[in-house]
C-alpha cells in the first residue's frame, strides 16, 4: 500500500512541476506564432506597426521584457523578424534559465 502511495505521490509531483515547464515553452510557441504571423503580413505592415503588435504580444503572454525586442531587416524581397530572451524555471531545489530565440523568415 506504501509502495502505491509513493509512486503516486511522485507521479503528482513529476506532473505538477512539469506543467510550470510546458507553460514556458507553450508560451513561446504562442509567440513565435505570432512573428509568423506578422511575416505572412509583413507587406502591407510598417516597421514600428510590427514590432508595436509584437511587444504588445510578449506582454500580453507574460514574457520577458526582452522578448519584447524584436529585431526586424527587411531585404529587396524578404524579411526577417527575430527576438532573443530568457525565461526561469523554478522547481523545488532547482532553477534554470532556458534560452529561447524565436525566429521567422518569409518573401513578400
Amino acid at each position: 500500500m506504501m509502495g502505491c502511495l509513493v509512486s503516486l505521490l511522485c507521479i503528482a509531483a513529476v506532473g505538477y512541476f512539469g506543467i510550470n515547464m510546458a507553460e514556458v515553452y507553450w508560451r513561446y510557441y504562442q509567440f513565435r506564432d505570432d512573428i509568423q504571423q506578422e511575416v505572412r503580413f509583413s507587406q502591407r505592415s510598417r516597421t514600428d506597426s510590427i514590432t508595436f503588435r509584437l511587444r504588445a504580444a510578449a506582454d500580453s503572454l507574460g514574457l520577458p521584457e526582452a522578448a519584447g525586442h524584436v529585431l526586424i531587416r527587411r531585404y529587396d524581397n524578404r524579411i526577417t523578424i527575430e527576438s532573443d530572451y530568457y525565461e526561469r524555471v523554478e522547481v523545488p531545489g532547482y532553477v534554470r534559465e532556458i534560452h529561447f530565440h524565436p525566429r521567422a523568415e518569409g518573401r513578400f
